[in-house]
C-alpha cells in the first residue's frame, strides 16, 4: 500500500506567499513620530505663509492710508475756490517777498504788509474788530490767506456788514487797520487791491484768485492753532 504523505509543516501558506511579521513596538513608535514630524512640518510652513500673507497686507494697509492721507492733505488742506479770474484790475504786485521767521516787530512795506519776515506763529483766520499783529497776520498769508482790511471810520454799519458777509469762512481774515489808502485793502502774499465799496465785485475776484494760491510760499499749511487776536469775533 502507497503510503500517506504527511502534511507539510514548513512556513508556506496554501497560496505560496509570506506572512507579514507584526511591526515592533519600536518601530509603531518611529511612525508615529515620523508622522507627528510631518504634521508639525505642514504646521510651521502653513504658518510661515500666514506671516507672509499677514506681512503683505499690513505693508499694503499702510501704502493705502499713507495715500490717503496724501490725497486728503492736497485735496482738502488748500482752500477751493470755483472759477478763479485769471486776473483782476487794479492789483499790485510785490515781488520777492523774504519769509524768515523773527523775533520782535517787522518794518513793513507797504502796509498792509503783503508779505516778508514774520513771527514763527501765525494769526487765526477769522473776522477781527480790532487792529491785529502785523507779524502774526503775514505768517497767515504766507499759508495762503487773504487778508482783507478796512478803514473803521469809513466801514461802518450795513457796511461793515456786507463786507464781513464777503469773507470766506478759512483761510480769510477781516480786520481794522489804521492810515490806510483807501476804505478797503485786500491783501495775499505779494498781491494788494485798493477798494473803496465791499459791493464791488474785484473784491470777490481777489479772494477766488489769490485765497490758497501757489503764489503764496506754503499754500495749504494750516490757519488755525496760532493766535487769536484782539476783537476776535468768529
Amino acid at each position: 500500500m502507497a503510503r500517506e504523505t504527511p502534511p507539510h509543516l514548513d512556513d508556506h501558506s496554501e497560496g505560496g506567499g509570506h506572512e507579514s511579521a507584526p511591526a515592533t513596538v519600536k518601530q509603531q513608535r518611529a511612525e508615529r513620530r515620523a508622522e507627528k514630524v510631518a504634521i508639525l512640518k505642514r504646521e510651521q510652513s502653513k504658518a510661515k505663509r500666514n506671516r507672509k500673507i499677514g506681512i503683505a497686507a499690513a505693508w499694503s494697509a499702510a501704502g493705502i492710508v499713507v495715500l490717503v492721507i496724501v490725497l486728503v492733505v492736497t485735496t482738502t488742506g488748500a482752500p477751493k475756490n470755483a472759477a478763479a479770474p485769471t486776473s483782476v484790475d487794479g492789483v499790485q504786485t510785490f515781488p520777492n517777498q523774504t519769509s524768515q521767521h523773527v523775533t520782535g516787530t517787522v518794518k513793513y512795506n507797504p502796509l498792509p504788509p503783503v508779505g516778508g519776515d514774520h513771527s514763527v506763529t501765525l494769526l487765526n483766520c477769522g473776522v477781527y474788530s480790532e487792529n491785529v499783529p502785523n507779524e502774526n497776520a503775514v505768517h497767515s498769508l504766507e499759508h495762503g490767506a487773504v487778508w482783507v482790511t478796512y478803514d473803521a471810520s469809513k466801514v461802518t454799519g450795513g457796511q461793515l456788514a456786507a463786507l464781513r458777509k464777503e469773507i470766506p469762512s478759512t483761510y480769510a481774515i477781516l480786520s481794522p487797520f489804521a492810515g490806510l489808502p483807501s476804505s478797503i485793502v485786500a491783501s495775499a502774499w505779494g498781491t494788494q487791491l485798493d477798494i473803496s465799496d465791499p459791493a464791488d465785485p474785484r473784491l470777490a475776484a481777489f479772494i477766488a484768485k489769490y485765497r490758497g494760491a501757489a503764489t503764496a510760499p506754503e499754500p495749504g499749511s494750516p490757519c488755525t492753532g496760532g493766535l487769536d487776536g484782539p476783537g476776535k469775533v468768529s
